[in-house]
Formats: C-alpha cells, sequence, structure tokens
C-alpha cells in the first residue's frame, strides 16, 4: 500500500506499465496542496508539462491559473492531476490501455488528496473518473461524497474562445462548492 505522497512518487516514477513511458522525458505527477478543497483533473501531460514534470505549465495552464485565481481559491487549497502522467505522443487522447495503466495511480492519489470537490477537465477526465456515466457540462452531482464537476479543458479554450463565457457561467454557478 501507498501511504504517503513521495512513496506514490517514486511509484509512478518507475512505472512502465504502457510505452508512454518509453518516450517520456519527465513523469508529471501533481501541482499544488496536499491536502485540497478542489481538485482539478486534466487529461494529458502536454509538450511543455513533459519537458518540467509540472502539470499545466503551458498555455492551457495560464488559462487554468486565471481560473483558479477567479474562484478566488487560495493556493494551498487545490491541486492539479492528469488521468495519465506520460505525454501521449503528439499530444493525442490517451487510450484506454492508457488510462488503465495509470487507474491505480490516479485512483490513490484522488483519496490521498481527499478534496471536496472535483473539477474533470475535459471528456477524458469524465471517462477516467466516472466510465460510462456522463455529467452535463458545469452540472454539479454528488458521487462518492464527493461534489464532481465537468468543466472545458483549458485548451479547449484556446481553440474555442467562444466556450470562455459558458465557462465563467460554470464557474459563477458554482461558486458556492469552493
Amino acid at each position: 500500500m501507498i501511504n504517503s505522497f513521495k512513496d506514490l512518487e517514486g511509484k509512478i516514477n518507475s512505472c512502465t506499465a504502457c510505452q508512454l513511458h518509453e518516450s517520456a522525458t519527465h513523469k508529471v505527477i501533481m501541482k499544488g496542496g496536499e491536502n485540497p478543497k478542489v481538485l482539478f483533473i486534466g487529461e494529458a501531460p502536454g509538450k511543455n508539462e513533459d519537458a518540467s514534470g509540472i502539470p499545466f505549465c503551458g498555455r492551457a495552464g495560464k488559462i487554468l491559473d486565471d481560473m483558479i485565481e477567479d474562484m478566488d481559491i487560495q493556493q494551498n487549497d487545490w491541486a492539479v492531476i492528469n488521468t495519465v502522467k506520460c505525454r501521449p505522443p503528439d499530444n493525442r487522447r490517451p487510450r484506454k490501455g492508457e488510462l488503465a495503466a495509470c487507474r491505480a495511480f490516479f485512483e490513490r492519489q484522488i483519496e490521498m488528496l481527499d478534496p471536496d470537490v472535483i473539477i474533470l477537465l475535459g471528456n477524458t477526465a469524465e471517462e477516467a473518473f466516472l466510465g460510462n456515466r456522463q455529467l452535463q457540462w458545469g452540472e454539479c452531482r454528488e458521487i462518492d461524497g464527493k461534489n464532481v464537476v465537468k468543466f472545458y479543458h483549458p485548451a479547449a479554450l484556446i481553440y474555442t474562445k467562444s466556450r470562455q463565457s459558458e465557462q465563467q457561467e460554470f464557474i459563477e454557478k458554482n461558486s458556492a462548492l469552493w
């Protein structure tokens, strides 16, 4: 059993369960507080994340940082993880086998972080967390004692600017959660 964040990081860094580890520069584990009220779950590391080992450190990360600031969440009250810990080639969506290979790490992170609110950033995070169940965009549902909401992934907001105002509505609508 993995009992500390250091143990979990060591297990993730030594993982070879799928082919993604072969091209990874760094495994991307998490950023933020270890006892967050809000946990953001993204899809997978991108090029900048793979280079630095830090999730959401590129353009999408700037959007997420701005979103967290708009939400007025204090620094230790949030954390960010991804469904997989290694970058898929060409930033493609993680495959089912890759999601399955990281599943135990993903679930253990959520269990150890024990947030009150989980914000799923996009469809891949929703699939990894909920399986075949689905949420409506911006709608909160209680699942296993946690408030779970699906927001647009910050990268989607780069390419579809029309969703930015809708995302702002999701934030305002759910602000009482955090």
